[in-house]
């Protein structure tokens, strides 16, 4: 059975066995990242009005929104978490399940971290020694690629330490997988110049309108800057940042991908590596300075509205200032929190119910 069909049948079971009382409760799938907020809500929510304590379920963001684009009705989820925007094919699977209208929420912003124990020293990085040390293939010099040959740290720039590359990240279903190859990855990538001219170059057969051109370049652009080597180096540590930073507590030479919200939560125990001369704190994130940070969402299912009581005035604690605003009780759980301009324009089109459009 693949992650994909586990994950819904376990869903499925999960279902089945509360299904006595999930039509009045709310049910919340998603991204691993954007479960602790979730969570914070929800409980909030279930001790200050008459509706049931939502549930909420960490599946990923892709886990997620398969669940979610399932189909309506009661089997199915009525929000899903996403640590990245909704992508257009999942889009098309819920309208091909019969879910066409769907409301977007944006509730802040995350930085991704790359971190290990505080019992090692401190990474300096930049994101060409990211991309280098965790791309399956590298450039060569000619203007070709090789398979990654690097072992070490130091291999790849003489100021790190010559300790064995090895880090712990999340899988393909994870939101913060995807936005951590296109900011990180994607960011080292493209500053090898014959690289970023193949972008370039897809984006001008595509104003010339050949379409064909544009899409195998574009192919071509992405293999080389999205594809994490699969030779053990990299190691994939599931949808549970908890067990990442434990892992790293345990093995100090080894360096993790999770959410600033983790790292901020188990400061203790370890720290973030400088990114392009950036630390990864809540200041630098807010003010965009720490390039590795993405926008997080949920979309709720507008078919299931007055089918499940409650999901409206979710939607309203969530968005309310006491909760996303700048001194709001997200902010305690690590959440960076949009700007007032930024929250007052999402909170018209969050309270008018728009629907998403790409």
């Amino acid at each position: 059975m693949s992650k994909s069909s586990f994950v819904l049948a376990t869903f499925a079971v999960f279902v089945a066995m509360g299904s006595a009382q999930a039509a009045d409760q709310i049910k919340i799938v998603g991204s691993s990242t954007v479960y602790p907020f979730s969570t914070t809500v929800a409980e909030q929510f279930g001790k200050t009005t008459k509706f049931k304590t939502p549930i909420v379920e960490s599946t990923g963001s892709g886990g997620g929104a398969k669940l979610f684009c399932a189909g309506i009705g009661e089997k199915y989820p009525d929000i899903t978490n996403a640590s990245r925007r909704i992508k257009k094919s999942e889009v098309k699977r819920c309208e091909k399940n019969g879910i066409k209208n769907i409301v977007e929420v944006k509730i802040g912003y995350d930085g991704i971290a790359m971190a290990n124990s505080r019992k090692a020293p401190l990474f300096k990085l930049s994101r060409k020694d990211i991309f280098l040390a965790l791309a399956k293939d590298v450039p060569n010099g000619d203007g070709n690629t090789k398979p990654n040959p690097y072992k070490t740290w130091k291999e790849i720039n003489p100021a790190l330490p010559a300790t064995k590359i090895e880090v712990l990240g999340p899988p393909p279903t994870s939101g913060t997988r995807d936005a951590f190859v296109e900011l990180a990855m994607e960011g080292g990538c493209k500053s090898y110049k014959w690289i970023k001219g193949i972008k370039k170059a897809s984006k001008k057969a595509k104003k010339a309108g050949d379409k064909a051109k544009a899409k195998e370049l574009k192919k071509k652009y992405k293999a080389l800057c999205h594809s994490i080597r699969e030779d053990g180096v990299y190691i994939e540590a599931g949808e549970n940042d908890n067990l990442i930073v434990q892992k790293l507590d345990a093995n100090p030479k080894a360096l993790g991908i999770f959410g600033y919200s983790f790292l901020d939560q188990n400061a203790d125990k370890v720290q973030g590596s400088i990114i392009d001369g950036q630390a990864p704190t809540f200041e630098n994130i807010a003010q965009g300075k720490y390039k590795v940070s993405r926008p997080l969402y949920f979309y709720v299912k507008k078919a299931h509205l007055d089918r499940v009581p409650g999901i409206r005035e979710f939607v309203a604690e969530f968005t309310s200032d006491k909760a996303w605003g700048p001194e709001g009780y997200l902010v305690d759980k690590g959440m960076i929190p949009m700007s007032k301009k930024e929250r007052g324009a999402w909170k018209i089109k969050i309270d008018s119910l728009a629907n998403l459009t790409m």
